[in-house]
Formats: C-alpha cells, structure tokens, sequence
C-alpha cells in the first residue's frame, strides 16, 4: 500500500467528494502536518499553514479566501473548480433577470402590505398592479461580460429563450472559445456591450483590474432602464454609482448576490444571501472535481485548474518521477538534467511549462532518486519545491 497522505478540511467539503480520494487517505478536520487542505469559504490569509502542505484544492471558483500570491512563493499549486457550480450560477441568473424584468420582489412586497377582507385586497391588488408592469425577454439582449463555463451555460440559455446575445472576455480561453454559441455576438470592450444590452450580467474575478469594473462612467453609456445583474463578485460594481443610477431614473433595476448597508432598502435592488453555487448538486461537483485534482497531483504531480500553476499532464512511463516547482528563469531544465544526469539517473520523460514566474517540471527517470539527489535539485537556484513521487 502507498504510503498514507493527509488531506486537512476547512470546511464541510461534500462526502461524495470526499470520496474521490484514495481509501488510504487520512482525512479531517483536525488533522496535523497535512499533504493537503481542501477548503470552501474559510478565510486563510491570516492561518498559518504548515510546510507540509503541498497543495490546496478550493471546493469552488474563486480564490479570494486563500494566500495564493504566498503559496506560490513557496511552489504550492491552489486549485480551484471552475464550471462546477456553472449550472447554479446559470439558473440564478435566469432568475435573477426574471425578477428585474418583471418587477417580481416589488410586486411581492406590494402583496405583503394588503390588508382588509378578500374583497378589499383584491380591488387593492387591481388598482395597484399596473405599476409592475414588466417587459418579456424574447428579443432584447442580454450582454455578458466574461465568457468562461458560467457565461457560456448563460448565453445559451438566453438563446432558447429567444433573446439576443452580445459578450465579451479579453482573456477568453480557447476551451471557452469553443463552448461558446455561435449565435452569441463577439464585442470588442466593455462599453460595447453596455450600449446595446437591456440586461448586462458579470462573469469575471475580482482583480486590481475589474474591481469597480462597473462605475458612473460606464454605467452612464448603458440604455436607459437597463437591468444590471451581478452573480460574480461584490468589488466589481461600485454600489455607490448603482444607487445614484437607480435614483436617478438610468438603471431600471440591481440584481446582486451581494448584500451591503448601501444596498439595503432600495426599492429597485434584489440582494440575494450568496446563493449562487448554493445548490446541493454545485457543492457536490465542485468537491469530486478539487478532490480528484488534489489527489493526481498529490500521487502524480499532474496540475489541472491550479490558479497559479500551468496544466501540466504527462503519462506515467516510469515508476519513478520528480515535481519540480521553480521560479521562471533560463537554464533551469538544463540545470535539473545535469543534476539528474551526474547521478546516473536516465530521462525517461520529461515535460516543461510555465505561467507568467512560475514554471513547472515533471520528470519520470528509470531508477529510484535518493535522498541526496532531491537534495541538490531543492538547491538549485529558483526552485521552490520539490516532490519525489514514486509508484505505489
């Protein structure tokens, strides 16, 4: 039997994901010098992670929560689940422009405040019904910003529904390229797509680079009584400019995941508890997806949706294989060869990529590596961790 690893949870990760990992596997929440942690929501910033820890698997899409910047500082890939919880997000969406659309909490609200006998509330109801008149969605356009696996399941959905489709991604991916409908309209900026969307949903993480991505500014060029909805992150619209533009008459309505003090209380403005990947089917996708990510990587050294880490895959050809993490600098397979080499260790395989500084090496060698090679490949100059993964 392989030698037991030990996987630390932050969080309640789902038993079904839980499974994924090998039998052998010790796993809890209490547990001392894990291999490795799956977490949800559990702030870690201010935790100190211990050295053993080789890699952390986020039951979810973003990473907010975790130290990625550290981590990868000290060679520690972050996966994260992306797609997984994509069909919950899809539908609170589709809910979401549903309740903007036909003025659905207002209209409850209205319902909530009746009083009197039947016959008084429904002559109440009659007389008060026409100012949520609404509009259907077949024929307008709904503009998507971010086109990864949620704003692609949207735009489709969007399609059926017989609306018109505008988007736009700087980053899009190939993968995402090609999930994408054909029918959906490529725009070239974000101003783009604000001037011909009646409803404009958010798909992008929260960076230096979107945060506020959605101020006065930009919604000053929307149409006039347009629906914005935010399923994404709340540092992505600024609420302040949201308000002013409900009040003044711009936007028609505010759909968010993201409750604020700002927020509360407006009348045109629908914030939801965080509800987008609360379903018991996301939470279930996204631990299978982190626990089997956590687990190749824990036993092969493959990389597949780390944040900070290139996908790398290489098929075992030997029993033998050394993970190297190291900085992005020349020379460094060259380096890691000689080392190899001056031990008499043959290359079996060997594949190299990197990701902006961070770079990553698998290598499958034909004999077994002793404690004194792996020694002086963590010597090398730049390299931030290195793992001895034999064979079970």
């Amino acid at each position: 039997m392989a030698d037991a690893r030990k996987v630390l949870t932050l969080n309640a990760i789902s038993a079904r994901g839980l499974a994924r990992l090998p039998e052998h596997y010790i796993v809890g929440g209490d547990i001392a010098d894990p291999d490795g942690i799956l977490v949800r929501s559990a702030n870690m910033h201010e935790m100190e992670i211990p050295a053993s820890v080789q890699a952390i698997g986020r039951a979810g899409a973003g990473t907010n929560n975790i130290p990625v910047k550290k981590l990868s500082e000290r060679g520690v890939p972050v996966f994260n689940a992306p797609g997984a919880n994509a069909n919950a997000v899809k539908e609170l969406v589709i809910a979401g422009m549903l309740m903007g659309a036909r003025n659905l909490v207002p209209a409850l609200k209205f319902v909530e405040g009746l009083a009197g006998s039947d016959e008084e509330m429904h002559k109440a109801t009659e007389a008060g019904k026409k100012q949520f008149g609404g509009m259907e969605l077949p024929g307008r356009t709904l503009g998507i910003i971010g086109l990864g696996a949620i704003g692609s399941y949207i735009a489709e959905a969007a399609i059926k529904l017989g609306m018109n489709v505008v988007g736009f991604d700087p980053a899009i991916t190939v993968d995402a390229a090609w999930r994408l409908p054909s029918q959906v309209r490529r725009a070239e900026s974000v101003e783009e797509v604000l001037r011909q969307a009646d409803f404009v949903t958010l798909h992008v993480p929260l960076l230096d680079t979107t945060r506020n991505l959605i101020d006065a500014q930009r919604i000053g060029v929307m149409r006039s009584g347009a629906v914005l909805l935010n399923f994404a992150r709340e540092g992505v619209v600024d609420n302040a400019a949201v308000i002013e533009s409900l009040d003044a008459g711009k936007l028609h309505a505010y759909i968010c995941d993201f409750p604020a003090n700002a927020l509360k209380g407006h009348a045109r403005v629908v914030a939801l508890p965080h509800l987008g990947a609360s379903t018991s089917e996301a939470e279930e996708n996204c631990a299978v997806m982190v626990a089997e990510q956590l687990t190749d990587y824990l036993e092969n050294g493959n990389i597949r949706n780390a944040v900070n880490f290139p996908n790398v895959k290489l098929t075992r050809e030997s029993a033998y294989r050394i993970a190297i993490a190291n900085a992005n600098v020349p020379n460094m397979v060259g380096q890691i060869s000689s080392v190899l080499a001056a031990a008499g260790l043959n290359i079996h395989n060997m594949v190299n990529k990197s990701r902006g500084d961070m770079a990553y090496t698998l290598t499958d060698v034909d004999s077994a590596v002793s404690d004194a090679v792996m020694r002086q490949l963590a010597g090398i100059a730049g390299v931030l961790a290195v793992h001895y993964l034999p064979a079970a």
